[in-house]
C-alpha cells in the first residue's frame, strides 16, 4: 500500500475525475472468461498537474440586448439599462468620443449590443440612418469604433422555449431579444396576464424580422407571428396589415387581438396587494376595503393606460397622491394612484391611446414602498378587474379577409413545426 501523503491521493483522484471534461476519453477490453487474479498489480501515485481554468469573455452566458432610444435618452443611461458593468460602460464612452452619431442619438432608433452575465459589453451597433452603421466592438481589452455605408439584408428568424422561471428568462435562454418578447407579451395581454397565468413548462415560439449585414445582426424588427401554449391552452397571434395601412395582431379567425382594455397597467410587475373587503391597511393600521390591485415596482417604472380615453382628472388626491383618472368608452373608466410624476401631456382633457404611458411608480400618498394602486370603474364603482370578463374588439371586415388568410397559412405551418420544438436547447 502506497504510502503518499493524502493530499497528492486527493490531488491524483481529482485530476482522474476531470480527465473526461477536459476532453481525455480511455477505453479498456477485456476478452470473456480470461484469468485476472495471477496478474501481478502495483499501485503508483504521482502528482498531476493541471491548468487553471481562464475565464472567458463571451460564451453560453452572452445576451444580445437591445433598447429603444427615448427623448433625452443618453448613452450612459442605454449602457445602463442594458446591464454593462461601470468600467466597460467608463471606457466605452471614451471610445465613443469619435463618433458624432452616438453624441447625437436619434429617438425612435434602437441600439443593439451583446453583454456578457458578468456585465462585459462584447458589442455595440447602432443604426444611425437606414444606410450607416456605427459599430464598436472590443478587441484585445479595448474599444474599437467603426462607420460604414451599409444595406441590410432581411431574414425571417423562427425561436421557440419553455418557461422555467420568468418570461424574459426564457427568452433571453431561446435567445430572443427584449424587444420581441415585449411584443409578444403584448400581443397575448388580453388573453393572458403574465402577473398571475405563468406556469412552468408553458411553450412560446416566434417568427420575427431581423436585419443583417454581412452575417452580422444589425437590428431586429416587427414581431410577425406567435404562439403562447398557457396551461396547456394554445393562444396565436398574426401581424397583419391591410390595404389602409391599419395594422395589428389577429388570432387565425381574423379576431382583432387588441382587447378594448389591458388585462394590466404594467406588462411585468408583481401583484402585491389584490382586490378584497377586507385588508389589513400598513399605514393607517386598520382594517378597511381595498378597491383595486396594487402592483409592485421600482420606482420611475412606467404606467400606461388600459384603454383609449380622455384624462378625467390629473393631479394630487388625499391617500392617492398622485392620481390619474382616465374616462374610457361608456360606463368604463381608471384609476392610478400613488404616481411618482405625470406622462408628458396628461392632463384633464387630453387624449390618450391604449399603451400611452401616463405616468411612472411612485409612493406619493399614503403608500409605504413604490407601487401602482390601479382601479377599474364600472359606472363610478371599483370593480375587480380580474375577475371582469371585458369587451373585446372587432375582427377583420370581409374585404381584408382574404388578404388576411393568404398571408397567415404559411405562418401558421412555421409555427406548428416549432410547437414540439424547444430551439433554446439546440442552441
Amino acid at each position: 500500500m502506497s504510502t503518499a501523503p493524502r493530499s497528492i491521493r486527493k490531488r491524483l483522484l481529482l485530476a482522474l475525475a476531470t480527465l473526461p471534461f477536459l476532453g481525455v476519453v480511455a477505453a479498456f477490453g477485456i476478452a470473456p472468461d480470461s484469468a485476472t487474479d495471477s496478474i501481478p498489480r502495483t499501485t503508483l501515485v504521482e502528482d498531476v498537474a493541471l491548468p487553471e481554468a481562464q475565464p472567458t469573455d463571451s460564451g453560453a452566458f452572452d445576451f444580445w440586448r437591445e433598447e429603444r432610444i427615448g427623448r433625452g435618452d443618453s448613452l450612459a443611461g442605454i449602457l445602463s439599462r442594458m446591464g454593462v458593468a461601470a468600467g466597460d460602460a467608463r471606457d466605452f464612452l471614451a471610445a465613443a468620443r469619435q463618433s458624432r452619431a452616438l453624441a447625437h442619438l436619434a429617438p425612435g432608433r434602437s441600439v443593439l449590443a451583446r453583454v456578457t452575465a458578468g456585465g462585459q459589453l462584447m458589442t455595440f451597433r447602432y443604426l444611425a440612418a437606414e444606410d450607416k452603421l456605427v459599430s464598436v466592438s472590443r478587441a484585445n481589452g479595448e474599444f474599437r469604433l467603426q462607420e460604414q455605408a451599409v444595406t441590410l439584408e432581411p431574414r425571417m428568424l423562427m425561436r421557440s422555449g419553455k418557461i422555467q422561471g420568468s418570461l424574459f428568462g426564457a427568452t433571453d435562454a431561446a435567445d430572443v431579444p427584449d424587444r420581441v418578447a415585449s411584443e409578444m407579451a403584448e400581443a397575448f395581454s388580453g388573453d393572458i396576464d403574465f402577473h398571475k397565468d405563468l406556469r412552468r413548462g408553458d411553450h412560446f415560439s416566434v417568427i420575427y424580422e431581423a436585419y443583417y449585414f454581412e452575417g452580422q445582426l444589425i437590428r431586429t424588427g416587427r414581431l410577425l407571428s406567435a404562439e403562447f401554449i398557457n396551461q396547456g391552452k394554445s393562444h396565436q397571434a398574426l401581424y397583419f396589415r391591410d390595404a389602409q395601412g391599419r395594422d395589428g395582431y389577429y388570432t387565425p379567425d381574423g379576431q382583432n387581438m387588441k382587447r378594448a382594455f389591458l388585462k394590466s397597467p404594467m406588462p411585468f410587475t408583481r401583484i402585491s396587494s389584490g382586490f378584497s373587503n377586507s385588508r389589513y391597511h400598513p399605514v393607517l393600521k386598520e382594517w378597511r376595503s381595498h378597491k383595486g390591485i396594487d402592483y409592485a415596482a421600482p420606482t420611475g417604472t412606467p404606467v400606461r393606460a388600459v384603454a383609449d380615453a380622455v384624462v378625467d382628472f390629473s393631479g394630487r388626491q388625499g391617500g392617492y397622491g398622485n392620481l390619474v383618472i382616465l374616462k374610457h368608452q361608456g360606463i368604463y373608466s381608471t384609476a392610478y394612484g400613488h404616481l411618482s410624476r405625470f406622462g408628458k401631456g396628461i392632463k384633464r382633457g387630453s387624449r390618450v391611446s391604449q399603451g400611452q404611458v401616463i405616468g411612472y411608480v411612485g409612493a406619493t400618498g399614503l403608500a409605504t414602498g413604490p407601487h401602482l394602486h390601479y382601479e377599474f370603474r364600472v359606472a363610478g364603482v371599483q370593480k375587480n378587474p380580474l375577475a371582469l370578463k371585458l369587451p373585446t374588439s372587432y375582427p377583420l371586415d370581409a374585404r381584408a379577409k382574404a388578404q388576411f388568410a393568404a398571408t397567415s397559412v404559411p405562418m401558421l405551418h412555421r409555427l406548428e413545426l416549432l410547437r414540439a420544438t424547444n430551439l433554446a436547447s439546440l442552441n
